[in-house]
């Protein structure tokens, strides 16, 4: 009973908290799941790695994705949250073993909102710095590698706000053109370079589960990952699979500091290796991070290689963290260079909301 408690009260916070004004659909059927003891009985008997809130819910959104479950479907679609968690919980009821299979497929993937905007500008200053005119990216720990396509997004940075409380004109880097188009507000008062990305000639992606975006169940996956009421973030993620599956990446599935020597072998000679975190370290302990830092130096085998950071104050080890304390709220945009065994780091940036809100510190 205490543990059916406690899951009980998992739920509710991941209603009435998590959820609360970012998704009513998903804050009325958590609250409902909460309130069911034959839906947290079947939970309950679920392995305990797919029992989290963020788990179940994108089973059953995968579910219903798929054609299997119609009525879920149905009143996702209309966004009633009364009929969304009656058939969420009859769903459940009916297919857990289903809902079950599916959450122990994968684990649930993070939306990758933002990471584009604030790796733009260090990517084109890691190029800049180390004379490259061509740059291979693997992103490590990216999963589907959506961040990958960061040379081919369009992002417009606004300065501020007026004194009428309308957003001031900004920069815009990448391609305007492009069908993803993303923002982010800077602060501080300093603008990001100018520069471009140069041409990309590689895209890596190393992952213990990387996501094939050219397969139309992982991609399912990628959306059940997302609350169905969220229509417009639905629809970026979709041009985001779009433009990556265009110009899949490579997959390497496996340790990240064991694969990391082969990711940086397929980066044509002449161009830089670039590898990039963005919240990836903070899933590992601090042993391994320090395992990955000194993996850098083995996996470039003699060539120059970059990397780009984006991590939680102090996480990112070498990257300083400018006096700032750790889990302060907001991340440290770190730039590393490895050349002839020799590493220099320097934090570049910071940023709020997974890439929203942006800093830029490093000199122009």
């Amino acid at each position: 009973m205490g543990r059916a408690r406690t899951l009980a009260q998992a739920y509710r916070h991941f209603g009435e908290v998590d959820a609360a004004g970012l998704s009513p659909l998903y804050e009325r059927v958590a609250v409902a799941l909460s309130a069911s003891g034959e839906a947290l009985r079947a939970i309950e008997a679920a392995p305990a790695r797919t029992r989290r809130p963020e788990t179940i819910l994108a089973a059953l959104h995968d579910l219903a994705l798929a054609g299997r479950a119609p009525a879920l479907a149905e009143a996702y679609a209309a966004g009633e949250g009364d009929a969304a968690a009656d058939a969420a919980i009859d769903t459940l009821l009916r297919m857990t073993d289903s809902v079950v299979a599916v959450a122990l497929r994968r684990p649930t993937r993070p939306d990758e909102t933002g990471r584009c905007a604030v790796l733009y500008p260090v990517l084109a200053e890691a190029a800049h710095r180390m004379g490259a005119n061509a740059v291979g990216l693997i992103d490590v720990g990216g999963s589907a590698g959506l961040t990958l396509s960061v040379d081919r997004v369009g992002i417009t940075y606004d300065t501020g706000r007026t004194a009428g409380g309308r957003t001031a004109g900004g920069r815009t880097l990448g391609d305007p053109t492009s069908p993803v188009q993303m923002s982010a507000s800077l602060v501080g008062g300093r603008p990001v370079p100018t520069r471009a990305i140069p041409e990309v000639v590689a895209r890596v992606v190393v992952d213990l589960d990387p996501v094939d975006v050219t397969d139309a169940d992982e991609a399912r996956w990628l959306r059940a990952c997302l609350p169905p009421d969220q229509p417009q973030r639905v629809a970026r993620l979709d041009a985001e699979i779009a433009l990556a599956a265009a110009r899949p990446p490579l997959l390497l599935q496996g340790d990240t500091v064991d694969l990391l020597p082969d990711a940086v072998a397929r980066v044509p000679a002449g161009a830089l290796p670039v590898v990039i975190t963005t919240w990836t370290l903070s899933r590992l302990p601090l042993e391994d991070r320090l395992r990955f830092l000194h993996g850098l130096d083995d996996a470039a085998g003699g060539r120059a290689v970059a990397w780009v950071s984006a991590e939680g104050v102090g996480v990112a080890p070498a990257v300083p963290t400018l006096g700032d304390r750790r889990a302060s709220g907001h991340s440290i945009l770190g730039l590393a260079q490895v050349d002839r065994s020799a590493l220099r780091t320097e934090a570049v940036g910071r940023c709020w909301s997974r890439g929203r809100l942006l800093a830029w510190l490093a000199e122009q």
